[in-house]
């Protein structure tokens, strides 16, 4: 039996906005509309459909492995939008990256607060 994660749903108060700023800071295509979600397809097959909610939004945490070339434009794209950043989950880090299993990571919010992370290396995969 196999399992691979397909989709999940990104709840926000204004779908287009946030699905339009992930695609953006990850330099991809721009969202489609499938049913009422606006959808950031990645290159493994699973996409991130964004919704909005009825209510408050809980921030989840949501990473991304990304090559290193992609790392440098996507920290481009945070340096140029001034959007906080750290090198650490808990933020102690503030302006910085970590060099994580001898990668690069930076973590960010996007626009309700959910905490996004691009990393170069897989945890686990090399020295740290």
């Amino acid at each position: 039996m196999t399992a691979q994660l397909n989709h999940t749903i990104v709840w926000s108060t204004d779908q287009a906005k946030s699905a339009t700023f992930l695609a953006q800071i990850l330099g991809r295509p721009a969202p489609t509309r499938f049913g009422h979600f606006d959808v950031v397809e990645l290159d493994n097959g699973v996409s991130l459909d964004f919704a909005d909610a009825e209510g408050s939004i809980q921030p989840q945490h949501y990473a991304f492995l990304i090559d290193e070339a992609d790392f440098d434009a996507v920290l481009g794209r945070i340096r140029e939008r001034s959007l906080d950043h750290w090198a650490d989950p808990m933020r102690r880090r503030p302006g910085e990256i970590n060099h994580n299993d001898g990668g690069r990571g930076v973590y960010f919010p996007d626009p309700d607060g959910h905490y996004l992370e691009v990393i170069t290396r897989p945890y686990g995969s090399g020295a740290g």
